[in-house]
């Protein structure tokens, strides 16, 4: 499969694709057209902060099954429209934790000792040492925007430091925030307690001019560093209050336009230092986020859970090799519950009984829904399947027990009309051979496989006879054959497994017999 990556990334991510056996094309200069074009034979995509990829890029790359992001920030990329396209989107969060904390630190020693500035008026020839009266970090308060990676190891190496923790994070537990040793307030309380503030939140809707006039103003004097993501502060409100006092310096690394401009109020600012975007620039980060992000995107084109996806669900490492045979025990039952129930479709119940439910399952149940939606959905995968349930107003619901009354685990998979529902159970035999074990209330041992026909008759004499002799006439050959009944002459379920596609005619020929209740004709595997 081709990989294409569109921003520089170290060579030792490109080995591991290479490794992997795909084959890699270069486009660092690509934009407009060309980047459509290009994105139309990949599988696969790897950009930095320099490619946006736009719905227009994710609807060109119709082959496209990931789109990797070497970094921790995706606001260049839309993930809305990548889950539209079934394609996954996935960063390297953990790459450049260390990288991005380290830069915050230095970054704020550098505002508290005026670094830069007696740096530069040395180098000029100015022996300008009273000028320059720093702040010391020890007993100082450090309030921090956003607990996620990088704040977390940023509050762990400030406290080191003898700094007084307080937090603002709308997104994560008091217990948390303690364990870390910050005390989480609100973001007023953050910006009215702080002596150092830090931000390390990611730009959303919700954050973007987070930090203003008026937070500046709350703000006061101390000395704000932002080593997250440009456009969170305001730029030219920190100018100004900067440059009037009311803030007594700011460090900034991110700006809402890279490269900065050169009329950006920002430069022309004796106590504001800036770098340009260097928080992620070190040998190991630059190693550890490419390799990071190639490992995703082999894993997505083997059909593997992505590890760090951030519009699909994800399995950890260790756990897929218990859960793997039963993602596609999931999908499978997902697709016969649904060519079984001839109604619109309302709701989705996935159940997990036995070992299994004490598995993380997300992933499992999104293959669900993905075997649900797939006969009546041209593009759908895991990525998508949840959103389409959510577009078409389908319910889901999950649910878990730790008994099972005949195997070691089940999943079932319940599709419901607002009249009726269908059940379809299903296990795993011998540790790997999967087996559909339930339809409904019928006890059923069905190899899942190509392509099937489910019947319900009466259960008399003749009937199974019957069937076969259609099956024939119509050179359909039956493969295999599972037989289920309530009770003697009443109601029975056969599932056969079937070489052939069934016409149309053969199935009113059997529906047109008084004895036949019904008969759905099933395809599994793409066949």
């Amino acid at each position: 499969m081709q990989v294409l990556v569109t921003d520089p990334i170290d060579d030792a991510g490109l080995d591991v694709i290479r490794d992997a056996g795909h084959e890699i094309e270069t486009g660092y200069e690509l934009e407009g057209e060309g980047l459509l074009e290009a994105v139309s034979n990949a599988h696969g995509l790897i950009v930095r902060s320099g490619t946006e990829v736009t719905r227009n890029v994710l609807e060109a790359g119709e082959n496209l099954v990931i789109v990797g992001r070497a970094g921790i920030g995706v606001d260049n990329i839309d993930i809305d429209a990548a889950t539209d396209e079934g394609v996954i989107v996935a960063n390297a969060p953990e790459g450049n934790v260390r990288a991005a904390a380290e830069h915050t630190v230095a970054m704020t020693f550098a505002a508290a000792r005026s670094i830069p500035q007696a740096h530069g008026r040395l180098k000029g020839g100015e022996w300008a040492k009273s000028d320059y009266l720093g702040v010391e970090l020890n007993g100082k308060t450090l309030g921090i925007v956003g607990l996620g990676r990088v704040g977390q190891e940023v509050a762990k190496k400030l406290d080191s430091l003898g700094m007084d923790l307080v937090a603002y994070d709308p997104y994560i537990s008091e217990e948390r925030a303690e364990r870390i040793g910050a005390e989480l307030v609100d973001l007023e309380d953050c910006l009215e307690i702080a002596d150092f503030l830090t931000i390390h939140t990611p730009l959303t809707p919700e954050t973007e001019g987070l930090i203003s006039d008026a937070e500046l103003e709350t703000f006061g004097h101390g000395h704000l560093v932002n080593v997250g993501r440009g456009g969170i502060v305001d730029e030219d409100a920190l100018a100004a209050k900067v440059e009037d006092g009311t803030v007594a310096g700011a460090a900034l690394d991110v700006f809402r336009e890279e490269p900065l401009p050169e009329d950006s109020p920002l430069l022309y600012v004796e106590d504001i230092i800036v770098t340009p975007h260097l928080g992620a620039s070190t040998e190991a980060a630059q190693e550890n986020v490419a390799t990071s992000t190639a490992k995703q995107v082999v894993a997505a084109l083997a059909e593997e859970p992505v590890a760090n996806a951030l519009n699909a669900p994800s399995i950890d490492e260790s756990a897929f090799p218990r859960l793997e045979p039963y993602i596609n025990i999931a999908e499978t039952a997902g697709k016969i519950a649904a060519q079984l129930l001839d109604a619109r479709i309302e709701s989705i119940e996935v159940r997990y009984e036995g070992d299994i439910a004490a598995e993380d399952v997300e992933f499992v149940t999104a293959s669900a829904l993905k075997g649900v939606f797939e006969p009546l959905e041209w593009h759908v995968n895991a990525v998508n399947a949840p959103q389409i349930a959510e577009d078409r107003g389908v319910e889901v619901t999950e649910s878990k027990s730790r008994q099972s009354e005949d195997f070691q685990s089940v999943i079932s998979v319940t599709v419901a009309s607002a009249d009726e529902s269908i059940t379809v159970d299903g296990t795993l035999f011998a540790g790997d051979d999967p087996r559909i074990v339930r339809i409904d209330d019928y006890r059923v041992d069905a190899i899942p496989h190509g392509k099937m026909v489910v019947t319900r008759n009466t259960d008399e004499p003749g009937v199974i006879g019957l069937i076969g002799s259609v099956m024939g006439t119509h050179d359909v050959n039956i493969a295999g054959m599972f037989n289920a009944r309530e009770t003697i002459g009443g109601e029975a379920l056969t599932v056969y497994n079937v070489d052939d596609d069934v016409p149309e005619a053969a199935k009113a020929e059997l529906e047109a017999d008084e004895r036949i209740i019904g008969v759905r004709y099933i395809t599994l595997n793409g066949q």
